[in-house]
């Protein structure tokens, strides 16, 4: 006998492989060990990049625009409403506030059923990569009504609750972190050999990124600051592991630097140990997946002093925080970090401590807690 059903709703689950989709699937995977019923209404593709956990209905998407790896769905057709009816949820879970959100929303509220939220993405920040920083205003109205009609939203870290605070969001928000897979992301992974096939010596510093890439991770930035690090330090190097829409323009601005490509599993797991040096300036993350993996890594972490990340890292600790725009203040920072082994180590080693208090089953765990004390209340 089941303890309750839940009907996840969401803009990505298994179409493209990131922080989204993957804390779903993790999230999904341990409610059905312990005894939840599961059911995924999202969009996909004929061949997806995720081995989806439980069970997926599918519903009609198209290409986003100017970013088609990413699918945007239209509609919530009466077949797949009555699907959901069928299953008639105890909980619903609306993780993106997209068209297929909307329209959950409004079934949910029809039926009189109790829904909850996570924030996953945060879209405003988004706007101002594509000129649409107008439509900002218009986006928090709306954002407003949404989670204005949920018992609960879950938010990755306390910065981010201060600021949808701010935005004026009515809710009553928890804390959902990020866990992270300490038997997968090491030090003890470190490659020496795989480091020399990429091309790094053993004295070289190695500073990198890992993300999609698109230039919303502030993209600029990073190849500006490694740039001028590398004309004045013959040590230091660059490695970008990932790829996007904005690799090929990336390549051309930075073309010393070692492109591993996309990277998962045991490879991805080497690729952060045999760095030295993470540096992520995106200032459009609401946790940040990377930087955590990077910390479990035993790498100090220099990043945008924003949402998600200030959370991660302590400034002097365990890295170092910059204003997002400021790249004088990131080469400052890291040039400290090519510069100093003492300092570095140190900062690794603070990063390796802080990354083991976060474990996903607690952190899962504490979320099914949330969704038992509503239906509690409920009942």
């Amino acid at each position: 006998m089941s303890r309750f059903r839940l009907a996840l709703f969401t803009g990505n689950y298994n179409h493209i492989q990131d922080g989204v989709s993957l804390t779903l699937n993790r999230l999904v995977r341990y409610l059905l060990d312990n005894d939840v019923e599961v059911l995924v209404f999202g969009p996909t593709i004929a061949e997806p990049a995720l081995d989806h956990a439980g069970t997926l209905i599918p519903v009609p998407s198209i290409p986003a625009p100017g970013r088609p790896e990413y699918r945007v769905s239209v509609s919530f057709p009466k077949k797949t409403k009555k699907q959901l009816q069928e299953f008639n949820p105890d909980l619903i879970h609306i993780a993106s506030p997209d068209i297929l959100g909307y329209k959950a929303m409004k079934w949910a509220l029809k039926h009189e059923k109790t829904v909850v939220s996570s924030y996953h993405t945060h879209f405003t920040s988004y706007l101002k990569y594509y000129r649409l920083s107008l439509l900002e205003p218009l986006l928090w109205r709306y954002l407003s009504w949404f989670y204005r009609n949920c018992r609960q939203l879950y938010v990755p870290t306390p910065s981010m609750v201060d600021v949808l605070n701010e935005k004026g969001i009515e809710c009553d928000m928890k804390i959902w972190a990020r866990g992270i897979e300490t038997d997968r992301f090491s030090p003890g992974k470190r490659d020496e050999a795989w480091r020399q096939k990429q091309g790094f010596g053993s004295e070289d510093v190695v500073v990198t990124f890992v993300s999609r890439l698109v230039w919303e991770k502030n993209l600029k930035v990073y190849a500006d600051v490694l740039k001028k690090l590398m004309q004045n330090y013959n040590h230091a190097k660059a490695m970008v592991v990932g790829d996007g829409p904005a690799g090929e323009e990336l390549k051309a601005i930075l073309p010393d630097a070692v492109y591993t490509g996309f990277l998962k599993g045991e490879e991805l797991s080497r690729a952060y140990a045999s760095s030295d040096v993470f540096f992520f300036p995106s200032d459009t993350e609401t946790f940040g997946n990377v930087t955590l993996e990077a910390m479990a890594s035993g790498l100090p972490c220099v990043v945008a002093d924003a949402v998600g990340s200030k959370s991660l890292v302590q400034h002097e600790v365990n890295g170092f925080l910059a204003p997002a725009e400021k790249s004088d203040f990131f080469y400052t920072y890291i040039e400290k970090l090519i510069t100093e082994s003492e300092q570095r180590q140190k900062m690794g080693d603070a990063s390796l401590e802080k990354a083991k208090e976060y474990s996903w089953g607690a952190i899962n765990g504490k979320l099914l807690s949330f969704y038992e004390q509503i239906l509690n209340q409920d009942s």
